[in-house]
């Protein structure tokens, strides 16, 4: 199948005017209903604020549905149950984690615990928590039912409107036709910055030496999956399977009969609610930006062959698998890196590995350092200290360039490598939080995002039920 290409020498077309319909008016505008766009919706209605939170697809929950992103990774220190960086599968005997996120992140949990839809963080877990994405679907909506948010769905954020050389709204394209939504603060839950990026703020993309990103990837469900007698295949091949990921005797002998063609060495799985059912994290995309119609069509056409492979490789040569089948697939291709906005502070790896803290921290992460290498086979894993976390400083959110605009999720400030790292849901969930509540604030005092004060944001977060560790000693 020819798949279309940007043009060598691309021709214009030139548009005609064309008006928008002005949807509403609110205090804080959110674009992008994932998880850091729903943490912040709840964050500012929660703090008295008219919020309106606009989401492309019908549904909630980004790359936790949409994608099939599975699990939520693990927001708690004590590294050593993180053999792999990605959680566990089968349970060991480790210590407990500390929580280092809560508020929003731990409402969400609690609800989709309640409602069968979600597995409890422990030592059974890897720490990591499990859920069903069409449950995740149904209680985002509960969630945001409660806290008085007024729902945009099928809207897709097209670009900024700048009035008086300052960001008023964005434009949305709808089968109703584009709509102006403006707000006193908007925040940029898009996960590519594209509101920032429409704005004029800066924009980092990809690692220094060559611009690549992190690979794509098409997750997917089996069902059928016969877990006693994998376990027992596990348990005979110690070597060959380490928590979530493996199979490299497997995938080599498959690879060398020509029925696996894959970028990477493993596979990669994870256990969810649901026990003959587990979420596949196995293919790999590269050299594909997530910002460009041109790759998501050829990462889509190549991620859903590298799924059939997948499927059939794990039917012929995996115990367990002899009965599974592919039950679902993501909506998209999962996409883990694009823009990178540049903000009023530049997150680094050596500020996570180092447990940095920050006096205006508005969120903290644990996750590893976790890079699957954008040009291939490989993954680089580096662990944070035992028992440690870092600190996100609120200058990560504030995009350079433009005053009432937050970002949050994983296109705030930080490198490259930092990147590999807040890039996991339950971070982007405390970003999105605190981008939220300043928002809220901002709208009320009629303030710039990056004129207020920090202590104010921190309290409304602590109220919250936020976890800002701030018992413990600071360093700007």
């Amino acid at each position: 199948m020819p798949l279309l290409a940007r043009p060598a020498e691309p021709q214009f077309a030139r548009l005609p005017p064309r008006r928008a319909m002005i949807a509403a008016n609110v205090d804080v505008l959110v674009v992008g209903g994932g998880p850091a766009g729903l943490a912040a919706a709840m964050g500012a209605a929660d703090s008295g604020a008219s919020v309106l939170l606009a989401e492309r697809y019908g549904f909630l929950g980004g790359n936790a549905t949409a994608a099939l992103v599975m699990p939520l990774m693990s927001f708690h220190t004590d590294r050593q149950v993180l053999e792999s960086g990605e959680g566990k599968l089968f349970p060991e005997d480790h210590g407990p984690g500390e929580p280092v996120i809560g508020g929003v992140l731990v409402r969400l949990l609690e609800r989709l615990i309640a409602a069968r839809g979600g597995v409890r963080p422990s030592k059974d877990t890897g720490y990591v928590v499990p859920f069903d994405p069409e449950v995740f679907k149904g209680v985002a909506l509960d969630l945001l039912d409660e806290a008085g948010v007024t729902l945009l769905l099928h809207a897709f954020a097209s670009d900024a409107l700048i009035k008086d050389a300052q960001l008023d709204g964005v434009v949305f394209e709808t089968k109703s036709g584009p709509l102006v939504v403006r707000a006193r603060a908007i925040v940029d839950a898009t996960g590519d910055g594209d509101i920032a990026a429409r704005s004029g703020a800066p924009y980092d993309i990809g690692r220094d030496e060559d611009g690549l990103v992190q690979p794509m990837t098409l997750m997917f469900r089996v069902g059928d999956f016969h877990r006693e007698a994998f376990l027992a295949y596990a348990r005979e091949h110690p070597d060959q399977w380490r928590g979530v990921y493996g199979l490299w005797e497997l995938v080599r002998k498959a690879t060398e009969a020509g029925e696996l063609d894959l970028p990477r060495e493993d596979i990669l799985f994870f256990a969810t609610p649901h026990p003959r059912e587990v979420s596949v994290n196995s293919t790999r995309i590269i050299e594909a930006l997530g910002t460009e119609v041109w790759d998501l069509t050829r990462a889509e056409w190549i991620g859903r062959r590298q799924m059939r492979q997948i499927a059939a490789f794990l039917r012929k040569y995996v115990p367990g698998f002899e009965d599974a089948y592919v039950m679902q697939s993501g909506v998209q291709v999962g996409v883990r890196e694009t823009r990178r906005i540049q903000g009023e502070y530049r997150l680094t790896a050596a500020d996570i590995l180092s447990a940095r803290k920050f006096d205006d921290v508005i969120a903290r992460g644990t996750y590893p350092v976790d890079i699957h290498n954008p040009a291939g086979r490989g993954t680089t894993l580096k662990k944070l200290p035992p028992g440690e976390a870092y600190d996100i400083p609120y200058r990560c959110l504030l995009p350079q360039r433009t005053d009432n605009l937050l970002v949050a999720g994983r296109c705030i400030s930080g490198t490259h490598e930092a990147h590999s790292s807040y890039r996991v849901m339950p971070i982007a969930m405390a970003t999105g939080h605190a981008a939220g509540i300043a928002a809220a604030i901002a709208a009320r005092t009629r303030k710039a995002s990056r004129e207020l004060d920090v202590a104010q944001i921190q309290s409304e977060l602590l109220r919250q039920g936020a976890n800002l560790g701030l018992d413990r000693s600071r360093n700007a």
